[in-house]
């Protein structure tokens, strides 16, 4: 199956609890850390509920 790498470029200081939980789902928990993660629908629902904390990396 195809791979997608998320990175995270902001700080999940002052977000939701569910956000933070979002995060750690995706194996982020450090601004600028990478993650690899299969190219699925429910990887990509969790990407875009943190969009604006996350970068997909080519």
């Amino acid at each position: 199956m195809a791979q997608i790498k998320v990175r995270q470029t902001a700080s999940p200081i002052r977000r939701k609890s569910d956000q933070r939980a979002t995060l750690i789902g995706l194996g982020l928990n450090r601004v600028g850390r990478v993650s690899t993660l299969e190219d699925t629908p429910a990887v990509r629902g969790m990407i875009a509920k943190v969009q604006h904390m996350v970068e997909v990396v080519d």
